[in-house]
């Protein structure tokens, strides 16, 4: 056989027989789907023109400062009201109003003041005793409009025009806004032990009133509060959570490293690791459960408790538990059928990742690849929320007509403080105000907002889905390096990572944009059926719901699917270098040939790899459980004091779970990788010593094929 007989290229360019100079994917490329890679470089630039746009015309101040009835900020340097930073409601009892929850804005003139008042008192006691104790004014004056200063003006024309409140009560700040000092005294609830007080209209009004109107904004600001609380515990316990995960990366770092010399004890101590620390929840979830019995109020339901914002109420029920417990029961049971009827599957899935191990450790770079991953994902995130907290804080101040009479037909109408006192509302509504109602527009710009919101979305998706496209596809380039040497190790490129992240971005940056996209796209569409499922969520159309449940059952599926098939295009991407629809058409008939093994080893090597990330998350939740709930010893002092100690414990689990993700991605990017190679080299090649196998003597016996040729088991 000449040396021209010994290697051709077939019609698509793929290698048909034996090479000893083939060293892995290849190398000879051109650009492919160049029309999408200019296509998504002109939606980053304008992505960033979105966002200077947005930089130019938002003003985050607006979410962090509360805005008084002249749409000036509370606190803001180098104005009036620099000093002061809180803002006081003239007639808090009109916050009860429904107009709260339509207009986000309580009916009522709002003023900023640098403290709350810390007393009841009323602008027509104030009035009488003006003539004999200036002092009362110069108290009560900080809480009137600035440059007020009349206060023998009439009662009936003060409270006409809103020159100051007829009323001043007990208050402290909360939100950054004066809310009633409420207490509770043997059960009943006072404000600075009274149970009544006078609202400066000739009537006595019961502090219940008081409540229910700053409910009226509690409704607004609750989530707010909720969230100023999360915030505290983060605060003070974001030390502990970075230690938590830093634990995370060491833990997972640890096995991937024993993985390469014990790959199948590692594994099977993952499983029975996951059953340990699942029968351990279930144990703890009956000790809390018997441990309530007889405790007043534990026999409650989560039903007749409602909706509560501290969630340790819930911890409190022993319904809670039981269903906690019910829960883990299924999940336990499930685990351990799985491994009595795929435990001959399993044992195949471990001996391929015993092959990932070799290859990793030839290739050890790639167990830090996911951090530029998670560097490019952080980016992408970042400006996305910069970009939509600009984008929703963008517009103008928008007045609307406040007025003391219900029949006003002017009340709620938009209108401009500069012209206002010259056009005859005020005397058809006689004490009506322009005053500040929130932030919008009449402009373009301000009318396409959620048309910009929706692309802002949409754009954040497509780079996300880029950015791990990119690594899959880096990660995958690496892999077939290592799987298409003939002679293992000495065969392996130079930096076979680097050179394949090369590749991948100079001549297959518009294939995986456009993988990306089509992915961006559907998940876009679920996002929207959420959007409009939680808006439906009141609706009583039976069909509407069960036509938006279809749609995001099937939407969901299809999101699922085009997964599967972009990472196995991506991986022939990286092999082949041919464009994204052909690599995912050759990819989808290729696994379509090999169902059976996709089945047997594909998944339940992903299904071992996920119970390695619950065991690292598992096991770094249960220590930070201890920790966080003060049940180490060792550690009671240190321990922060936490309004919701499970904020910091769901970030240190979510977050151990990401990283175990991270680095475990590696090894099912690696499996996926070698097990796709390996179908292909089944096609091209039959063992013999003129077309022998490139995989490994050990995976070949694995996979039960006829013996290799004397030549592959000597090399």
């Amino acid at each position: 056989m000449t040396k021209k007989e010994e290697f051709y290229y077939g019609e698509n360019g793929e290698p048909r027989k034996f090479d000893p100079k083939f060293r892995g994917p290849i190398h000879n490329r051109h650009c492919t789907d160049v029309l999408c890679c200019v296509i998504f470089v002109v939606v980053i630039l304008g992505y960033i023109a979105l966002g200077i746009v947005a930089w130019v015309h938002g003003d985050p101040r607006k979410v962090a400062y509360p805005t008084d009835s002249y749409g000036q900020f509370c606190g803001q340097k180098d104005t009036p009201n620099e000093n002061k930073t809180i803002l006081f409601y003239f007639n808090i009892l009109k916050c009860a109003s429904p107009l709260v929850l339509i207009n986000l804005q309580c009916p009522t003139t709002q003023l900023c003041v640098s403290k709350c008042p810390d007393r009841f008192a009323t602008y027509i006691d104030m009035q009488s005793s003006y003539r004999y104790n200036k002092s009362y004014w110069e108290y009560y004056r900080q809480f009137c409009k600035p440059g007020f200063s009349k206060p023998w003006k009439s009662v009936a024309q003060v409270m006409r025009d809103e020159d100051c409140p007829s009323m001043i009560i007990p208050s402290r700040p909360f939100l950054k806004r004066c809310f009633p000092d409420f207490a509770t005294k043997n059960g009943v609830l006072t404000v600075a032990n009274q149970t009544t007080f006078k609202d400066g209209r000739g009537k006595t009004r019961n502090v219940t009133d008081l409540r229910e109107a700053a409910n009226g904004i509690n409704n607004v600001l609750d989530a707010r509060s909720v969230g100023m609380k999360i915030f505290e515990d983060y605060a003070s316990s974001w030390y502990w959570i970075l230690i938590g995960l830093f634990i995370a990366m060491v833990v997972s770092l640890l096995f991937l490293v024993l993985l390469r010399f014990i790959a199948g004890v590692l594994f099977w101590i993952f499983i029975f690791g996951v059953i340990g620390i699942i029968g351990y929840g279930i144990w703890h979830c009956y000790w809390e459960y018997h441990r309530l019995h007889g405790i007043p109020g534990s026999d409650l339901t989560i039903y007749d408790i409602g909706f509560q914002t501290d969630f340790r109420v819930y911890l409190q029920l022993r319904q809670t538990w039981l269903a906690f417990m019910i829960l883990l029961c299924i999940v336990e049971v499930v685990i351990i059928l799985m491994l009595i009827f795929l435990r001959n599957r399993i044992r195949i899935a471990i001996a391929l990742l015993k092959e990932g191990s070799r290859a990793i450790g030839y290739i050890m770079s790639t167990l830090f690849y996911p951090i530029i991953t998670f560097i490019l994902i952080a980016i992408c995130i970042s400006y996305w929320a910069v970009t939509a907290v600009f984008l929703a804080t963008s517009g103008e101040p928008v007045y609307k007509v406040m007025a003391n009479q219900s029949l006003c037909k002017y009340a709620n109408l938009t209108c401009y403080p500069e012209t206002f006192n010259t056009t005859n509302v005020t005397k058809l509504c006689p004490g009506a105000q322009c005053t500040f109602a929130f932030y919008g527009g009449e402009s373009l710009y301000h009318r396409y907002i959620l048309i910009f919101q929706i692309s802002n979305v949409f754009v954040f998706l497509w780079l996300v889905n880029f950015a791990i496209a990119l690594g899959q596809c880096t990660l995958a380039g690496a892999f077939a390096s290592y799987y298409w040497a003939f002679r293992k190790p000495a065969d392996i490129p130079a930096c076979p990572l680097f050179s394949s992240f090369g590749r991948a971005i100079r001549y297959h940056t518009g294939s995986l944009a456009f993988g990306s996209l089509i992915l961006a796209i559907v998940q876009l569409i679920r996002v929207i059926l959420e959007y409009l499922d939680h808006k439906l969520k009141g609706s009583q159309n039976v069909f509407a719901k069960f036509l938006l449940c279809c749609l995001k059952c099937c939407f969901w599926c299809l999101e699922k699917f085009l997964k599967f098939i972009n990472r196995n295009a991506y991986i022939m991407i990286a092999i082949y270098g041919k464009n994204f629809c052909t690599s995912a058409r050759e990819a989808f008939f290729l696994l379509m040939r090999n169902v059976v093994r996709v089945a047997v080893l594909d998944k339940v090597t992903d299904f071992l790899l996920f119970l390695g990330k619950i065991l690292v998350a598992g096991g770094v939740g249960v220590l930070g459980f201890f920790f966080f709930t003060h049940r180490i010893p060792i550690f009671t002092q240190e321990a922060p004091s936490l309004n919701y100690y499970w904020v910091p414990l769901l970030t240190v689990i979510i977050g151990s779970y990401l990283v175990a993700h991270g680095f475990f991605s590696v090894y099912a990017m690696c499996v996926d990788t070698l097990f796709l190679c390996f179908c292909e080299d089944l096609e091209r090649n039959d063992g013999s010593t003129a077309k022998p196998y490139y995989m490994s003597a050990s995976l070949h016996r694995i996979l039960g094929k006829k013996e290799l040729s004397p030549k592959k088991l000597m090399g």
